[in-house]
């Protein structure tokens, strides 16, 4: 299948957008901002940085090359540089991860759905524990979860459907700047409030006393799991890159915007908790427990306002969820009608079918299905526990090595420097980190979640 029959990126912008979708999702929000306030503010955001510049870009730049050179999803692409040789089952893994993400990310992303219209109806008002409830009874109902599984994933379907320009690109250039317009709204908003400032300076006053080797290893596993490495959908993505687009440009740009869209989400949660005094944490309950209690109590002088800001926070919640599992969708939907020979549709159909079930079982499994277990953990749980700290650092660490000691070092700095039409000044810089340093980063980050480290 030629490149033309698969589609490509008709813009720049299209293709920078439509890759920090991927990249931006939930994580942004509930993960961030409190291990940036709970960790040294200031202090941490800076390592941070550094940590993707270390491993983040390095990471990103590899799935770029692979894809851009592969032109096709992302097993074939591992397959083409390998010369067929047993790397491609690393693509594979990129696609099985995908794939099974996909399922159980719905089932999250429905729950921001869910939120938004339990909001406008009025669900959402009570005191601390009656939150905690609404969201235990919501989240082990057998029907509602999976309705709004169904719902998304229909949704994610029917842009695939239309391919890359129409569907993907044309989607992310309205999906995104939504998404930028309602989190600038919402930091005024949150910053407006009462003992906002506390809330600012408890992200950004720098608290170097606070850094220690779990910080520096945290910050490093964020800037790995944050930006879609590993699952496929970078790699998917670069497949439609143009021969053009500066592989090194478009990683640093998408890393900045998924920095910044996690910054801003700091700045909306904690100067609104800050503002009733609560602490933040992090996860799902921050942001289905903690946050619709904060919003009530921020805004109880002004309801139809907290009523707004609340709606906004989870569609603010929804376009990004729904921005990821549109990447992650495409992953597999690229693979199955490249690898099966069939129409895109066809491909499409296939996955959202497929991840509706899985979906659907994992919702279950957290109420009706709860003796489903392996292990003590629900089959949520160990979808999550299998793709998110297993199979990602574990493609990640591979594709390191493969891009840096088997693949013709010609071939990877022909991508990097566009076949000589690009200054390649940080080349032999970025190929060192490739070969030894994102390694041992990856390794140690994969320790570390185990307490080995």
């Amino acid at each position: 299948m030629s490149k033309e029959e698969r589609g490509n990126f008709g813009s720049k912008m299209g293709a920078i957008l439509a890759t920090a979708g991927s990249a931006v999702g939930l994580g942004n929000v509930w993960r961030f901002p409190y291990m940036a306030g709970d960790n040294g503010g200031a202090a941490f955001i800076l390592i941070y940085l550094g940590c993707v510049l270390l491993l983040g870009i390095p990471c990103m730049l590899n799935e770029f090359i692979i894809g851009r050179h592969g032109a096709s999803n992302t097993y074939r692409a591992y397959s083409v540089l390998s010369e067929n040789k047993p790397w491609k089952f690393v693509g594979l893994l990129g696609v099985i991860t995908g794939f099974l993400i996909t399922g159980y990310y719905a089932v999250v992303s429905g729950w921001c759905f869910q939120y938004i219209f339990a909001t406008l109806a009025g669900h959402l008002k009570g005191d601390p524990q009656y939150f905690q409830e609404y969201f235990a009874s919501f989240s082990q109902n057998p029907i509602k979860p999976v309705f709004w599984t169904i719902v998304i994933l229909v949704i994610t379907h029917l842009v695939i459907i239309h391919g890359v320009r129409a569907g993907i690109e044309r989607v992310s250039k309205m999906l995104m700047p939504t998404l930028f317009i309602l989190l600038i709204i919402m930091v005024v908003a949150a910053c407006m409030l009462p003992n906002a400032g506390k809330g600012v300076a408890f992200l950004f006053l720098p608290n170097w006393h606070k850094v220690t080797a779990d910080v520096f290893l945290g910050a490093l596993g964020q800037s790995f799991y944050s930006l879609s490495i590993a699952m496929g959908c970078i790699c998917t993505f670069a497949s439609y890159f143009t021969r053009q687009t500066n592989l090194t440009v478009s990683a640093v740009q998408i890393c900045s915007i998924d920095t910044l869209v996690a910054i801003l989400a700091g700045l909306i949660i904690f100067p609104a908790a800050f503002s009733v005094g609560v602490k933040p944490d992090s996860g799902p309950s921050l942001v289905f427990i903690t946050l619709p209690n904060v919003f009530q109590q921020a805004f109880s002088g002004w309801p139809i306002v907290g009523v707004i800001v609340s709606v906004m926070f989870y569609a603010l919640l929804s376009l990004a969820a729904l921005t990821s599992l549109i990447s992650l969708h495409e992953v597999s939907t690229a693979f199955f009608y490249e690898e099966l020979h069939i129409s895109r549709k066809k491909g499409a159909m296939l996955v959202t079918i497929s991840t509706i079930i899985i979906g659907s079982i994992c919702s279950l499994s957290l109420g009706d299905w709860r003796g489903l277990c392996i292990g003590g953990k629900s089959l949520f749980e160990m979808f999550d526990f299998i793709t998110g700290q297993i199979f990602l650092p574990i493609g990640g660490f591979l594709t390191c090595i493969f891009l840096g000691w088997f693949v013709p070092k010609h071939i990877v700095k022909d991508e990097f420097s566009n076949w000589g039409t690009l200054k390649s000044t940080f080349f032999g810089v970025y190929f060192f980190m490739v070969r030894f340093i994102c390694p041992l980063c990856i390794l140690a980050i994969f320790l570390h979640q185990f307490h080995v480290i």
